[in-house]
């Protein structure tokens, strides 16, 4: 998982060239449990130096019970949802029962390596179906892999340790929320382009649960 995993959840954040243009600046992160998946991620949003959105909703719903988490620039990653969220609809129609998770992800897996020129954004893809249970995967332009748990975006890189150390397989739906909780935390207590409040939420069989951790609930440590 490490060597592969690790080049998808390296999402592009931070500054690009071009003075202005408004990024996610991110940490995101999905983890597997056996009958769903729990998303997360922080809420800031930055142009330059200048945090233009503290409370900006990174998780955006592709179908009922797939989201995507959204990191690169704003304005692309929305882009890229918007119109993955149409085909799934379309391709819902057709089969007349909803998309399997994989299918999102294949569909996010196209439009990102498609308009890989134009478009500057990596989106992770998590979400149920009755096939295959919970589901997490990774994008990278033409790259897809499943994975147990996965992170993104600038602030990731402050919790690789963490996430390895404290991850094991057979959690709990509630060891997974605080596993996110605590790894989105930390990132943003690090992170200078990770911060406001933490957005969750947990996908099972029975639909969708959103919840947000404001700054005062947020998981406190040592430094702090």
């Amino acid at each position: 998982m490490h060597s592969a995993g690790r080049m998808l959840e390296s999402s592009y954040f931070g500054n690009r060239p071009g003075v202005g243009e408004v990024h996610t600046g991110t940490t995101i992160m999905a983890v597997e449990f056996d009958g769903g998946v729990v998303v997360g991620s922080d809420s800031r949003v930055s142009a330059g130096e200048a945090v233009v959105n503290r409370v900006f909703n990174k998780l955006a719903p592709l179908h009922q019970r797939i989201y995507c988490a959204l990191s690169g620039s704003a304005a692309d990653a929305q882009a890229i949802a918007d119109m993955a969220t149409y085909q799934l609809e379309l391709h819902g129609m057709e089969l007349e029962e909803p998309p399997l998770v994989l299918s999102a992800a294949n569909t996010v897996r196209n439009i990102t390596y498609k308009y890989r020129e134009e478009l500057s954004a990596h989106l992770m893809v998590a979400g149920w179906d009755p096939y295959q249970g919970g589901q997490v995967y990774g994008t990278l332009e033409g790259m897809l892999i499943r994975q147990p748990f996965a992170i993104g975006g600038s602030g990731s890189s402050y919790i690789y340790g963490y996430v390895d150390a404290t991850y094991k397989p057979g959690m709990s739906p509630e060891e997974c929320r605080q596993f996110t909780a605590n790894a989105i935390a930390l990132a943003m207590g690090r992170d200078g382009s990770s911060g406001g409040v933490i957005y969750l939420v947990t996908i099972t069989a029975a639909g969708t649960k959103q919840e947000i951790i404001l700054g005062k609930e947020l998981p406190q440590f040592y430094d702090e």
